[in-house]
């Protein structure tokens, strides 16, 4: 059986399964796109974001 047709008769066949698989497919897209757009700007900007200078103020502070 190839693997279309296992594919087709599994999730799409019937729309009581393919809705919530639909559903399940954009959530799990919608999370995995945003912590990888999230991994890149955090490389991008290493050195600039306030969690990576944070501590030289965070010191500054207490010391006063």
């Amino acid at each position: 059986m190839p693997f279309s047709t296992t594919l087709y008769n599994t999730f799409f066949r019937r729309n009581s399964i393919f809705v919530p698989t639909l559903f399940v497919g954009a959530f799990a897209f919608g999370i995995g796109f945003d912590s990888g757009v999230t991994a890149f700007f955090d490389r991008w900007n290493k050195g600039k974001q306030w969690k990576d200078i944070r501590h030289k103020y965070v010191e500054a502070a207490e010391e006063e």
